[in-house]
């Protein structure tokens, strides 16, 4: 497991805000149609949308596809919490 921290495997690959492809998912924390979060070997990344869902998960080899429209996405590490709060789930569970 320390292996997988020191060199990360983690690709985001968006097609014309309609569908991405994501390598190094480790879990998929919620989704539904309007927001993706998912832990990744570099954090945990959110996605926002409209109309998304999931076409493929394999967590066995960390792969996930999403199509909808792509509003935003961005990341957050909850070790790096520090003075910005509870990180990630304690902004969204406000």
């Amino acid at each position: 497991m320390a292996e997988a921290k020191k060199n990360p495997r983690h690709e985001v690959t968006m097609f014309n805000r309609k569908k991405l492809e994501i390598s190094g998912v480790l879990n998929v924390e919620s989704f539904d149609s309007e927001e993706f979060l998912l832990e990744t070997e570099c954090g945990f990344l959110c996605i926002k949308g409209q109309n998304l869902h999931m076409k493929n998960l394999s967590l066995e080899t960390g792969q996930v596809s999403i199509e909808g429209y792509v509003h935003d996405f961005g990341y957050s590490n909850e070790s790096q919490g520090g003075s910005k709060g509870k990180g990630l789930m304690g902004r969204l569970f406000k």
